[in-house]
């Protein structure tokens, strides 16, 4: 279809019929209050209640799409904001993947600001990031948690994840009595699923949350609207939320890879046994922990992710599967 498209631009046929005429530009910046009134308007949502929760907030947009819209929607709510990099027009003030090590400023600025949470996006806001009142940068597979937390409490419906994300979902299932279903990595998949199952919230665990009700797709807006009204009514920090949530830890790396699969699977599962899942590529879940093998759709690598109580366990799985993994690999990578 691209080829095609190249086509058509670089020849010499007129793309539209009368050159010329191809219409006109519009502009409509309404985007932003379309958006927040229909957060807003969420039965779930109670904007006196926040408000009256007094919180005070950091963000860090890293000048990105959720520069204007963030801060606006954390005012409609009733949220003391402070704005850390939130101009569109400048560029990425650091690495712009919302991972610990790139977001110190926030961290800081939590801590300094004594403010009761702190909030990051990446550059599409799409995915969220938490930070506590500490200025401890919260594992990305958090926000779905802490979201589906609430959600589940009151809307007893499936919940939908796919493959790579924490066994936190399986928990939150086990504990209000709801399924949990399980996709291939990809926004698309998840929603997919979603649809067909009727979940009632689902998302991934980078911070990737999809709440039905406003719309299909992650949205870090909806998390941050989620996760305010859930302390709000708790009446509790964002770090008590977090403790009171099972603990786990995980790790997630990529090994060169351009071999054969063929064998690896056998391999992985008479080292690590437990219940296997080949729907997106080898998933082995133990009974204090999982691991996730899955090839990379665009660089010849295989993505590796393991979950388990401690940092230290979870690395030495991932690094343990690396092993194996090279075994498999043609020598040329």
């Amino acid at each position: 279809e691209m080829d095609e498209i190249i086509k058509l631009a670089e020849g010499v046929t007129p793309l539209f019929d009368e050159p010329g005429h191809a219409g006109a530009l519009a502009r409509n910046d309404s985007g932003d209050a379309v958006h927040i009134r229909r957060i807003l308007e969420l039965e779930r949502i109670d904007r006196e209640r926040i408000a009256s929760a007094g919180f005070r907030a950091v963000v860090d947009c890293v000048n990105g799409a959720g520069s204007r819209i963030v801060p606006a929607l954390l005012h409609s709510l009733g949220v003391t904001v402070v704005e850390l990099f939130t101009d569109v027009e400048a560029p990425f003030p650091h690495d712009p993947e919302p991972r610990p090590e790139n977001l110190k400023e926030l961290s800081e600025a939590v801590r300094t600001e004594g403010a009761d949470l702190g909030f990051a996006c990446d550059p599409d806001a799409d995915r969220l990031v938490l930070v506590d009142e500490d200025g401890h940068v919260c594992s990305e597979e958090l926000t779905l948690a802490v979201a589906a937390d609430f959600v589940l409490k009151i809307e007893k419906g499936p919940f939908a994840v796919n493959l790579s994300t924490s066994r936190l979902a399986d928990d939150l299932g086990r504990k209000h009595g709801v399924g949990v279903y399980r996709s291939k990595v990809g926004e698309a998949n998840v929603i997919s699923l979603m649809k067909e199952a009727g979940a009632v919230i689902g998302g991934e665990g980078n911070g990737g949350v999809v709440y039905p009700p406003l719309h299909y797709g992650r949205d870090a807006m909806a998390g941050i609207a989620l996760v305010l009204q859930s302390l709000a009514e708790d009446g509790i920090s964002l770090r008590e939320k977090v403790l009171s949530l099972p603990q786990y830890s995980i790790v997630k790396e990529k090994f060169p890879f351009s071999g054969d699969l063929k064998g690896l699977e056998n391999a992985l599962e008479t080292r690590f046994s437990g219940r296997l899942n080949t729907l997106d590529g080898i998933r082995i879940d133990m009974e204090k922990c999982w691991i996730h093998l899955r090839r990379s759709n665009t660089e010849p690598v295989m993505r590796i992710i393991a979950e388990a109580g401690s940092q230290e366990e979870a690395r030495g799985i991932v690094e343990e599967a690396g092993e194996i993994l090279k075994s498999f690999s043609n020598p040329s990578t």
